[in-house]
């Protein structure tokens, strides 16, 4: 006599995938092995419905990510990590079968999580630092995260559970969201791409005037909600009294966030809010202060900016290799060094600074 499975979980997104599609059949893959028994896929189903509106896509919506057996954690809030993803991708006309491209990537959207413990919410993005979609002449190099406006959130046995929509983006569109927010600059651009479905042949909507400009404006009026910023390349090395004059104190940045940070300043900084700096090895928090100076409470840099030193930065923090002096701060040098891009398999694909 074999013991019955408790599939509560995935009955839950079953049910609200059939209230949405009713009975059409989706293309289902499943994981021949479990992850957690040495294979290769973290999730264990990847489900892909044909839609028609707002124009031909394939709505995928993946199995794993919560709790889709028995309860496991000792969160009853949450269901898992407490989300699912989607993502809606192109689909042409006489299209049978979802892109493997779209498929590879959700299941490496789960190696990522499921190794890192590191979870999506609405309003995140991820720089993929290359194509979503490997060999692909596409511009959509980034990742946005957003509730997905058709799915709602599930309260299940085991817990609360998301639908989040992945959106694939332009490196422009991400830097645009870095510097205002993510909501707001898919909303500026709905129009260019409905549904947000993600097509690989797209252009940047930023290159449209109109979106442009509500996008400037919304910077303008509301600063920039990223108060978080991981920096791969990040260092610093204070100051010291030399024996005829002081050393300054050394903050280094890699070159591929030198630009963006000096963004996030105006958006954080004159705005009254802080911009906190983050590496494996060192939390940089940047503050506007009426004076200069630093201090280092519990391994965190508290690095206060005077006004001067905010819009001197705004203007000279580019992209590119070399030290920063601060006419407005003459005990601070900024060290932008190279940032090197690298594939997967750990091969030099490009080179920033």
């Amino acid at each position: 006599m074999t013991e019955e499975v408790n599939t509560t979980g995935w009955a839950a997104i079953e049910e609200a995938l059939t209230k949405l599609y009713g009975e059409q059949e989706p293309k289902h893959y499943g994981t021949a092995i479990p992850f957690m028994l040495g294979g290769q896929d973290p999730l264990d189903g990847l489900s892909a419905y044909k839609v028609e509106t707002p124009s031909p896509h394939w709505h995928i919506v993946t199995f794993g990510f919560s709790e889709l057996y028995e309860k496991e954690s000792n969160n009853t809030e949450y269901s898992g990590y407490g989300f699912e993803l989607s993502f809606r991708v192109a689909r042409s006309i006489d299209e049978e079968e979802p892109p493997a491209w779209a498929l590879n990537l959700l299941q490496n959207m789960g190696r990522y999580v499921f190794n890192s413990n590191n979870i999506f919410a609405s309003g995140d993005y991820l720089d993929a630092n290359g194509p979503i979609c490997l060999g692909a002449d596409t511009q959509l190099t980034a990742l946005a995260f957003i509730s997905d406006p058709e799915l709602d959130t599930l309260h299940t046995p085991n817990g609360r559970v998301e639908f989040l929509q992945m959106v694939g983006i332009t490196e422009d569109e991400l830097e645009a969201m870095k510097i205002w927010n993510t909501r707001g600059v898919l909303e500026a651009g709905k129009a260019e791409i409905q549904g947000y479905i993600t097509d690989l042949s797209r252009n940047s909507m930023l290159r449209v005037t109109a979106v442009q400009e509500s996008v400037q404006i919304g910077i303008d009026r509301d600063g920039s909600s990223t108060g978080f910023l991981f920096v791969d390349q990040l260092s610093w090395e204070p100051g010291k009294n030399g024996l005829f004059k002081k050393k300054p104190s050394v903050l280094t940045l890699g070159a591929k966030q030198a630009s963006t940070v000096g963004k996030l300043l105006c958006g954080r900084l004159l705005k009254g809010k802080d911009l906190i700096l983050v590496s494996k090895e060192i939390s940089v928090t940047m503050e506007h202060a009426s004076t200069t100076g630093f201090e280092i409470v519990e391994s965190t840099v508290h690095l206060k900016l005077d006004e001067a030193a905010v819009n001197e930065l705004i203007h000279i923090l580019l992209p590119k290799e070399g030290k920063i002096r601060l006419s407005s701060y003459k005990d601070l040098i900024i060290q932008v060094v190279k940032t090197y891009i690298k594939d997967q398999d750990g091969n030099v694909i490009s080179t920033i600074g």
